[in-house]
C-alpha cells in the first residue's frame, strides 16, 4: 500500500478522535469524528471539485467514536461528549438521534447484536448502557456502572457476545452483560500491569483470545484471554512504545481485521509513519511517505477485506494508504 497526494485531504476543522472505513470493496469511503462535533465523510472515488469531502456537525462537542454499520451500509453511527448517539444516513444526510442523556458525556460504542439493532455505549464516568434502536424514543434499556473511575473505550467479545471489555483510568477488564446492575459491577477478568492511564483496549477479531492495550506510561501490552474467566490473563507482550502525546490525540492501537496476530499503531518516529507490529512486537512493516506524510497520525484503522489503511492527525487530516 502506498501514499499519494491525492490521497491526503483535511476533512474536519479540528482535531481528530474517531476514525472509520465504509466496509464496500467496490467504493473507498472514510469518515472522522473531531473535537469540535464535526464528521467528515470522504469519497476518494469522487473526483468533483470538492474533491469528494463532506462535511456534517451532528454533535456539540468532540465525537470519540465512529462506526458504519455491518448490516446497514449506508448507516454511519457516532457518539459523543455531548451526551447523545447518532445514526446518519450518508446518502439522505441525515443524522437521527438513537440515545441521550444530558447528564451524561459518551466515549465509545460498539454493536452487541449481529444485525447492529443494539448497542452497548461506555460513558465517561464508567457508566454503561444498553440501547435498542428499535425501541421508540431516545433513551437506554439497561444501564449499569463498571468498577472503574472512568471508561475511555468498550469493546464486545467477537465470539461470545455475553463478555465485554473496558479500558480507562488504570483499569482493564472483561465483564459479563448479563450481570449488569447500576453498581459495584465485579469484572470476570481483570488485566494487570498498567501502571498509568489506559487509552484503549479490544479484542483481537477473530477469536477474541488477544488483547491489546496501550498505557500513558509508555507501553503496549497484549494479553491472552483465551479464557475469559482467568482471574488474571497473562502478559504476552509489554513492547516500549513513547505514548507521551499531550499536544495530540492518544494513540489507540487497533488489530488487523483480517488476521489474528498484528496490530496497527501511530508512532512519534522521525520520518512520520504508522507501524504494524505482530503479538510478538515484531515490527512488521512501517508505512511512511516523507512527501506526504509529515505528521502524526494517532487514530489509524484498517478495512475488513481490502488493502486500505486510514490515519487521522490532529489537524483534521485523513492519510490514506491503498494498493
Amino acid at each position: 500500500m502506498t501514499l499519494g497526494e491525492d490521497q491526503v485531504a483535511k476533512v474536519t476543522m479540528d482535531w481528530i478522535f474517531s476514525v472509520a472505513i465504509h466496509p464496500s470493496q467496490s467504493r473507498a469511503l472514510v469518515a472522522a469524528g473531531d473535537k469540535r462535533g464535526q464528521v467528515g465523510l470522504w469519497n476518494l472515488d469522487d473526483r468533483s471539485s470538492d474533491g469528494g469531502v463532506y462535511v456534517f456537525e451532528p454533535h456539540s462537542h468532540r465525537v470519540g467514536c465512529l462506526h458504519f454499520s455491518p448490516a446497514h451500509a449506508a448507516h454511519l453511527l457516532s457518539v459523543s461528549n455531548d451526551g447523545s448517539l447518532r445514526c446518519g444516513d450518508v446518502t439522505k444526510a441525515v443524522f437521527d438521534e438513537v440515545y441521550r442523556d444530558e447528564s451524561a458525556s459518551f466515549s465509545s460504542f460498539d454493536f452487541l447484536s449481529n444485525d447492529c439493532s443494539t448497542l452497548i455505549v461506555g460513558h465517561w464516568d464508567a457508566h454503561i448502557a444498553v440501547v435498542d434502536r428499535r425501541t421508540p424514543g431516545t433513551s437506554h434499556e439497561l444501564l449499569g456502572q463498571v468498577n472503574s473511575k472512568t471508561v475511555r473505550t468498550v469493546h464486545m467479545h467477537p465470539v461470545d457476545r455475553n463478555y465485554f471489555l473496558t479500558a480507562g483510568a488504570r483499569d482493564v477488564s472483561i465483564y459479563d452483560l448479563r450481570c449488569l446492575k447500576p453498581s459495584g459491577m465485579h469484572p470476570v477478568a481483570s488485566l494487570s500491569g498498567n501502571t498509568k492511564s489506559v487509552g484503549s483496549a479490544y479484542f483481537s477479531p477473530v477469536t477474541g483470545n488477544r488483547v491489546v492495550t496501550i498505557c500513558a506510561d509508555n507501553y503496549i501490552r497484549v494479553y491472552d484471554t483465551s479464557s475469559l474467566h482467568a482471574e488474571s490473563p497473562t502478559i504476552l507482550l509489554s513492547l516500549k512504545h513513547n505514548n507521551t502525546t499531550s499536544w495530540l490525540t492518544r494513540f489507540r492501537p487497533v488489530w488487523d481485521p483480517r488476521q489474528e496476530d498484528c496490530f496497527v499503531v501511530g508512532s512519534m518516529e522521525r520520518p512520520r509513519q504508522i507501524d504494524i507490529f505482530h503479538e510478538s512486537g515484531e515490527l512488521v512493516h512501517a508505512f511512511t511517505n516523507e512527501d506526504c506524510l509529515g505528521s502524526v497520525c494517532s487514530i489509524n484503522v484498517l478495512h475488513p477485506t481490502r488493502n486500505l489503511l486510514v490515519g487521522g492527525n490532529a489537524s483534521g487530516r485523513l492519510h490514506v494508504f491503498m494498493d
